[in-house]
């Protein structure tokens, strides 16, 4: 359902619901770049047919390797990359992206984009001026910056500067608080974040992540990149896309992401953390890791020219055999 903010004229805060929510969908999501050479154009697969499923109150997680089209995907369903080049359904409550819900939307970029020598409250109140609907008063919108100020966490930062490269300020994880605040300030349906961990350190990243958890709960629908979380963090998410080379490797439960590759034959030969373990398979690397059998059949019938010095299948038969694991589990259980 969506949630808004009502003031009374005390300026007490309350939620109503305004209407209710269904799941944000995508179907068969296919995105291609045209490459313009000197005498040719190419064409290139950035995304081949992705698709899944979130509901309020989920956080979904698109990991993959470098340049597995993780971004492309997030930007797509963010509303933030729209072209011809794209094919498949991209829907939200059953609609297609319209103008209206883009008021319903946040996101949150890689790179923090801050004044540095406002303090964290400053940077809240004005973000809460400019974004917050003109029918608020100042007072209401000003009440809204420091209700978001205390569900992040920072109140014992607020006087403080955001600071920069020649500018002492908050610390990594307090600027990655304040650019989701600039964000729920509006107090989005949809919160689209790409990477928020990236250059934190294991415990601020899973505080960040917490963060993130919190807000879902609320009824909100969050949606993130993730690079290469640690195994506690892994475990923070309720749903998982694994991308390779632009292609659905699994979409499901994050909890049942090991027993789904389990299950047809690739599992850990050592104990690893889970999110390390699926991008070595989105990487297409099997070092440690049991080989199905079909991949054994796969490459015993290749070229042995095919197979690397440690015996094992190269990536891009990897990727192939992965994809149409994928595809017949779909195929016969539908998304999620």
């Amino acid at each position: 359902m969506f949630i808004c903010y009502v003031f009374s004229s005390f300026g007490q805060m309350r939620t109503c619901k305004v209407t209710s929510t269904k799941e944000r969908r995508f179907t068969d999501v296919t995105y291609k770049v045209i490459i313009k050479g000197m005498t040719s154009c190419e064409e290139r697969d950035i995304l081949n047919g992705i698709t899944g499923a979130v509901n309020p109150g989920e956080v979904l997680a698109l990991m993959g390797p470098s340049g597995s089209g993780k971004t492309t995907l997030l930007n797509l369903l963010g509303g933030r990359l729209i072209q011809s080049t794209v094919s498949g359904s991209i829907t939200y409550n059953d609609q297609p992206y319209s103008k209206f819900l883009k008021s319903r939307i946040g996101f949150v970029t890689q790179d923090d984009v801050l004044f540095p020598h406002l303090t964290v409250k400053e940077t809240l109140t004005y973000a809460a001026r400019l974004r917050l609907p003109k029918v608020l008063t100042r007072q209401q919108k000003e009440k809204r910056a420091v209700d978001v100020i205390y569900e992040l966490g920072l109140e014992r930062c607020q006087d403080t500067m955001i600071g920069g490269s020649f500018v002492r300020g908050v610390s990594g994880g307090e600027r990655k608080r304040v650019c989701i605040g600039n964000e729920i300030i509006i107090n989005p349906s949809l919160l689209f974040l790409d990477e928020p961990t990236s250059g934190l350190d294991s415990t601020t990243a899973l505080r960040t992540i917490q963060t993130l958890q919190d807000i879902a709960e609320v009824g909100k629908t969050v949606i993130t990149t993730i690079h290469q979380p640690s195994s506690r963090l892994f475990h923070k998410f309720d749903k998982l896309i694994l991308l390779g080379k632009g292609s659905l490797l699994y979409f499901g439960k994050a909890s049942e992401a090991i027993d789904y590759f389990s299950s047809i034959g690739c599992s850990p030969l050592i104990a690893m953390n889970p999110a390390e373990f699926l991008l070595d398979l989105a990487n297409g690397n099997l070092t440690d890791t049991s080989v199905p059998s079909e991949l054994e059949d796969k490459v015993q019938m290749e070229n042995s020219e095919t197979e690397t010095g440690n015996g094992k299948p190269p990536p891009a038969v990897v990727h192939e055999v992965m994809f149409d694991f994928d595809s017949s589990f779909y195929s016969t259980r539908g998304a999620l």
